[in-house]
C-alpha cells in the first residue's frame, strides 16, 4: 500500500554540521529531572549485573583467554579479517577450555557483540568492558544491552524468508517486548503473534516508497499486477525466530506456548522505553581521584561545570605528570574518556602541545590530536574539522558514536547523524564499514535501535550484519 502523495523515499542525512562539534554534542544534556524509577520488582543493579555477569560467563571466559593466551607477544592463532576465529585458535581455545569448537565460536560471537573483544584489522583485543568485568556492574550491564540490541545478530535468521519480511519483523519487535514488558508475566503466543501481525501491517502502511528515475505515463502502462507482498509469508514461523534469539541472550524465556520477559529483559526493555542508560557516577572527590576516575565524573556535567572541575584536578598536580595521565586515559577502549581527556587538555593549553604532537602519528588519537593542535595553532573550532581526512573523519564519527551509545540517550545518537561528512546515509555506511572502527558493529546496531525510520534502520541493520559476519 502506498501513500496518494508520493515522495523520494532515498535516505538523506539533515544538514551537515562540522565535524568538530560532534564530541561536543555528548555534553549537550538537557536539563536534569529526577531519575525515574524502574517497575516495582526490578532488581537492584547489582543482582542484575550478577545476572548478565552469568548469563555472559562464557563470552567472558573466552574473551579472558584470548587475553591471556593471543595477547602481544604471544603465539597467537591466524587472522582472517573478518573477526572470525581461525580453526587451530578454536581448537586450542577448545582444549584449554574443555569446550567444543562450536561452542567457543559461539562464545567469542557473543564477546564481540557484547563488546568483551573489539576487532582492530586482522586483530582482536580485550574491550574495556572486559577490563571492568569483575569491579564496574554499569559496564557489564552495558555489554548486556549492546548484545540485546544485537539479538537478531546473534541468532541466525530463517534461511528460507523473504529479507524483507525478516526486517520488518525486526522493526516491529520493540513494540512486542513493550507489550511482554508491560503483562509483567507470560503472554500466549498466539496474542503476541496478532500483535507483530498489527505492527508489520501499520509499517507496511506507513512505508511509502517510488521508483528512481524517471516514470511512464500511467494512461500508456497496461494494468498492473499486484506483486508478492512479504506480508503474504506468515509471520508465526518469524516470530519463532525472534523470540528463540531473544531468548538466546537472555532477554526472555520461551516455551510451552508462552513468552516471558526474565528481569533482565524487562529492566532492558525499561530502560529503552525511559531513554535512559546506566549512568556514571557523581563526580565528587574528583580532584583526589586518577585521570580516568575525574573524566567519567565529569561525564555528566555541563560543559563550563567540567572545564572548572578540570582546572582544579589540573591545578593539584604537576603539569608533565597530569598530561601523561590525560593521553594515558585516552588511549583505553572507552571513546567517550578519550574525547574528554582532549577537552581536558585543550584546558592545559601550550604546555600540552608536545606530548599531543607526539601522539598524533597513533591511529586511535590521530584525529583528536589533529583537531586539537589545529585549535591550538589558531583556526576556528568550527573549521578545524578541516585539517583532516575523509577517513580520519569517518573514523572519529563513529568513535564520537560509539561515547554516545554506550553513555548517551537514543535521540542523541539519532541526531549524531548530523556531524557525518558524508551527505547520504548509504554513502555513511559504505565508509563507516570501510574505515573498520572496531565499534563498528556496536554503533551500528545501535543507530538502527533508536532510529524511528523504518527503512533508514533497515539499512544500518543491514549494514550491521555484513560488517559481523565479514560480507561486502
Amino acid at each position: 500500500m502506498t501513500s496518494r502523495i508520493p515522495r523520494d523515499s532515498r535516505l538523506r542525512l539533515v544538514r551537515t554540521r562540522p565535524l568538530a562539534a560532534a564530541p561536543r554534542a555528548m555534553n549537550q544534556r538537557r536539563s536534569r529531572r529526577p531519575a525515574p524509577r524502574p517497575p516495582e520488582g526490578t532488581p537492584a543493579q547489582a543482582e542484575l549485573a550478577r545476572m548478565a555477569r552469568s548469563g555472559l560467563a562464557g563470552a567472558a571466559r573466552v574473551a579472558h583467554w584470548a587475553d591471556a593466551a593471543l595477547g602481544p607477544g604471544r603465539d597467537g592463532g591466524r587472522a582472517d579479517g573478518k573477526a572470525t576465529l581461525a580453526d587451530e585458535t578454536a581448537e586450542r581455545a577448545a582444549a584449554d577450555l574443555g569446550l567444543t569448537p562450536a561452542q567457543i565460536r559461539a562464545d567469542w560471537d557473543t564477546a564481540r557483540l557484547a563488546g568483551l573483544v573489539e576487532v582492530h584489522g586482522d586483530s582482536a583485543r580485550p574491550g574495556w568492558r572486559l577490563r571492568a568485568w569483575d569491579r564496574d556492574d554499569s559496564a557489564v550491564l552495558r555489554g548486556w544491552v549492546a548484545l540485546f540490541d544485537a539479538w537478531s545478530l546473534a541468532h541466525p535468521e530463517p534461511a528460507d524468508h523473504e529479507p524483507a519480511a525478516v526486517a520488518e519483523v525486526v522493526s516491529a519487535m520493540p513494540q512486542v517486548l513493550s507489550f511482554l514488558q508491560l503483562s509483567a508475566g507470560p503472554v500466549p503466543v498466539e496474542q503476541l503473534l496478532d500483535l507483530l501481525e498489527q505492527r508489520v501491517t501499520e509499517l507496511r502502511t506507513e512505508r511509502c516508497e517510488i521508483p528512481y528515475g524517471p516514470q511512464p505515463d500511467p494512461a500508456a502502462q497496461p494494468e498492473p499486477r499486484p506483486l508478492p507482498q512479504p506480508a503474504d509469508a506468515p509471520l508465526e514461523p518469524l516470530l519463532d525466530w525472534a523470540l528463540h534469539a531473544l531468548a538466546a541472550v537472555g532477554a526472555l524465556t520461551y516455551g510451552d506456548g508462552q513468552a516471558t520477559l526474565t528481569p533482565l529483559g524487562s529492566w532492558a526493555v525499561w530502560v529503552k522505553l525511559e531513554q535512559i542508560c546506566v549512568a556514571a557516577q557523581s563526580p565528587a572527590g574528583n580532584i583526589e581521584v586518577a585521570a580516568e576516575e575525574m573524566l567519567r565524573g565529569c561525564s555528566q556535567l555541563r560543559p563550563n561545570a567540567a572545564r572548572a572541575e578540570y582546572r582544579a584536578w589540573l591545578a593539584a598536580r604537576p603539569v608533565g605528570s597530569a598530561v601523561t595521565e590525560l593521553i594515558d586515559a585516552a588511549r583505553g577502549e572507552d571513546a567517550l574518556l578519550r574525547g574528554l581527556a582532549f577537552e581536558a587538555l585543550r584546558v592545559v593549553g601550550a604546555p600540552a602541545e608536545p606530548d599531543v604532537r607526539a601522539v598524533a602519528d597513533e591511529p586511535t588519537l590521530r584525529p583528536y590530536a589533529l583537531l586539537w593542535l589545529a585549535e591550538h595553532d589558531g583556526h576556528d573550532p568550527e573549521d578545524a574539522h578541516e585539517v583532516l581526512t575523509r577517513e580520519e573523519a569517518t573514523w572519529l564519527w563513529v568513535d564520537t558514536a560509539a561515547a554516545v551509545a554506550d553513555h548517551g540517550e537514543a535521540p542523541l545518537l539519532v541526531r549524531h547523524l548530523e556531524s557525518a561528512v558524508q551527505p547520504t546515509v548509504p554513502m555513511l555506511l559504505d565508509e563507516v564499514r570501510a574505515v573498520g572502527h572496531p565499534r563498528t558493529v556496536q554503533v551500528l546496531v545501535a543507530l538502527a535501535a533508536a532510529h524511528p525510520d523504518p527503512a533508514l534502520a533497515k539499512a544500518v541493520r543491514r549494514a550491521a550484519f555484513q560488517v559481523h559476519t565479514g560480507r561486502s
